[in-house]
């Protein structure tokens, strides 16, 4: 396997496996500087804050953290090895078995095979069996550059036509890793120098897929073995666990049981469904993003579902990104396209009459609802789906306002995603002093980030001055909120250099999330300019910028990253009231109105089921808060209040008790009752 890159269906949960071609680089850690060099993957590059280094070791710190990939080259090395260790295992217990490719992946790495019979659970303890004998030889990786014309000599005399087509997409030079004398591979590395260096009790064999050829339903279906490789059998055992937790979180089990959406295959795959409840939650997620984007200058948009196809040609989404748009429909005689983006529009927007210099910055948002093919094969819950509500915006800027723009997205970032307007103080994950406190965990309480910071690719638009300028702006702007980034040389957009963030949830997984990136290209496609001061028409900088990423996306991560357990400014049933007698209901339907009428989600349990039932029900319902309405609350006009995982609050009127939701909702924290 060589320069081969894809993304695959997660064992997680998330929505894709990045899979990557292994190079050499070097690895930069300083302050906005390249100091402390080591070596790494070619194009990428950890840059942190100085005082980040400082920090002092927190309980939380003390526990098993897997490291990733991307942070940890000899794990790369070793997950890449042990895919080597067991394409050669499968090949000396089946030796039939013909190999394909072979990468390493997030938490480990896979290996497709062409073989005659689908592997078995016994099959593969066979091959794990095997794979440790092999590391036990302690074979040196050996690295061996070859011509083409040698590699397909060799290639041809083991009868792999797997290999023959791999090796035609390969460009110069050609490299082969060999595991001592007797195993081989197309590979670009990299790898551990020995097998022996591989762990074996922190290497698991996890399951086994089907996958087409290529991706292509129309090729050979290959057996895909999936595993895992850490460095000690701790990480391995913690992996596992995190592994579990997330089955217990699977959002679209929880979708169910909380009955929050479904996915209906009468209407078709990839089509979400949002029920009572997961509508609520979305109206709150909606309105709370409108009102914060308002709030930092931005305009929000609506824009039409699709548009004449000449529109998706001049943007070159009709030539680079046809794969992924549904088919066309003829209106009286023209052609229009189901929209796989909302960017076009926003530049018609723009368009819509000449622009000065005093006009800009231009910040516009729209959650605007795209269409994308997906095969039904890759179609996942939330996660995957063919249609979905970007959270999407875009601005329109001077080169000169490019920096303040990024910094005042990073910090709508961290608004959003992380801190809110919440009373109290924490320590601030990201900020390079380790004494800084800021504030709370806001509304969705993620407060840990990995940061891309990706730059200019060997093709690209736009002169080398704008995309030095531009990435600079970018590099500035993370400097200013002092955080924690890596860089990914040439790893940018073919028009533009991004910033990507991924979000830790709570079991330690990351999701990306938000996307900040600059573009050169639509703004020369669809001909955009300004006056500038001296009279001259220029071009802007269009920034696309997404902060949720999707909003079913989103909400998937949100159930899984609560366990279903929203908080209860997020909650679609706040509090649920509970009638010990019937003589109670009349009451508790009072009650419910005075609630809904100040905004609460109230519900009324009208089961007729005994009180320790419906308390059960409620607790299974993740309801935050219930309230036990007997003869003595009607006669006193309380409601006897009790908190999910909390404990009771004893007897509260139903003005205290809108106070106290009130106050949490406004807080994104827990209910108290007013003191």
């Amino acid at each position: 396997m060589q320069a081969f890159s894809g993304t695959f269906g997660a064992l997680s949960g998330r929505s894709g496996y990045v899979v990557r071609s292994g190079f050499c680089g070097r690895r930069v850690v300083g302050t906005g500087g390249f100091s402390k060099v080591s070596r790494l993957r070619k194009g990428f590059s950890v840059v942190k804050a100085v005082a980040a280094e400082t920090k002092t070791a927190t309980k939380e710190e003390e526990n098993i953290d897997l490291p990733t990939n991307e942070s940890n080259e000899e794990l790369l090395r070793m997950r890449h090895t042990t895919a080597h260790v067991m394409a050669m295992a499968v090949q000396r217990l089946f030796p039939n078995a013909q190999v394909t490719i072979g990468p390493w992946i997030d938490n480990g790495f896979y290996y497709d095979f062409d073989t005659e019979e689908p592997f078995s659970d016994d099959d593969l303890k066979k091959i794990k069996k095997e794979m440790d004998k092999i590391i036990r030889e302690d074979l040196p990786l050996i690295r061996e550059e070859v011509t083409r014309e040698e590699a397909e000599e060799r290639i041809k005399s083991i009868n792999e036509p797997y290999k023959l087509e791999i090796l035609e997409g390969l460009k110069e030079p050609i490299t082969l890793y060999h595991l001592g004398d007797k195993w081989w591979d197309l590979c670009a590395g990299p790898h551990v120098e020995s097998t022996g260096k591989l762990v074996p009790k922190a290497i698991a064999l996890e399951s086994v897929a089907g996958a087409y050829w290529r991706g292509d339903e129309k090729k050979a279906m290959l057996q895909r073995i999936y595993g895992t490789c850490w460095e000690t059998p701790q990480q391995l055992k913690e992996y596992k666990r995190v592994k579990e937790e997330a089955k217990r979180r699977d959002h679209r089990v929880l979708g169910k049981k909380l009955n929050l959406f479904s996915i209906q295959e009468e209407a078709g795959g990839g089509l979400v469904f949002w029920h009572p409840k997961g509508s609520r939650i979305r109206r709150t997620i909606e309105d709370f993003w409108k009102d914060e984007h308002e709030k930092d200058g931005y305009e929000l948009l609506y824009t039409p579902h699709m548009a004449n196809v000449e529109l998706w040609r001049t943007s070159g989404h009709l030539e680079f990104y046809h794969e992924s748009m549904f088919d066309q429909m003829q209106v009286e005689k023209e052609t229009y396209q189901i929209r796989p983006m909302n960017c076009p529009f926003h530049v018609l927007i723009y368009k819509d009459g000449m622009k000065s210099y005093r006009d800009l910055p231009l910040r516009w948002a729209e959650l605007g609802t795209v269409y994308r093919y997906e095969r039904s094969g890759t179609l996942h819950g939330l996660f995957r789906v063919r249609g979905f509500t970007q959270d999407d915006a875009h601005i329109f800027c001077l080169p000169t306002q490019l920096e303040d723009e990024m910094t005042r997205v990073l910090e709508l970032v961290e608004r959003i995603l992380g801190k809110g307007p919440q009373s109290g103080r924490f320590f601030c994950e990201l900020c390079s002093d380790p004494n800084a406190l800021t504030y709370g965990t806001g509304r969705f309480g993620f407060t840990k980030y990995e940061i891309m910071l990706s730059t200019r690719p060997e093709k690209s638009v736009g002169s080398d001055d704008i995309w030095e300028k531009a990435t600079q702006a970018l590099l500035n702007s993370l400097k200013n909120k002092g955080w924690d980034y890596s860089i990914d040389e040439g790893g940018g957009a073919f028009y533009g250099p991004k910033i990507d963030i991924k979000i830790r949830d709570a079991i330690g997984r990351l999701w990306q999330c938000s996307t900040v990136q600059c573009d050169f290209n639509l703004p020369e496609r669809f001909d955009m300019t300004y006056i500038d001061s001296d009279g001259t028409k220029q071009r802007p900088i269009m920034v696309h910028r997404a902060l949720l990423g999707s909003i079913e996306r989103f909400m998937g991560v949100l159930v899984e990253n609560y366990a279903g357990d929203f908080p209860l400014w997020l909650a679609p049933e706040q509090i649920r009231l509970l009638p010990v007698t019937a003589e109670a209901m009349d009451y508790c339907i009072q009650s419910k109105k005075e609630l809904t009428d100040k905004g609460i989600y109230a519900q009324v349990d009208n089961s007729g089921d005994r009180l320790a039932k419906m308390i059960r029900n409620g607790e299974q319902q993740r309801i935050p808060l219930l309230a036990v309405v007997g003869a003595k609350e009607v006669e006193s006009g309380t409601l006897s209040v009790r908190g999910r995982k909390i404990g009771d609050f004893g007897a509260l009127s139903v003005p205290e008790v809108v106070a106290g939701i009130k106050k949490a909702v406004a807080e994104a924290g827990v209910f108290t009752p007013p003191s």
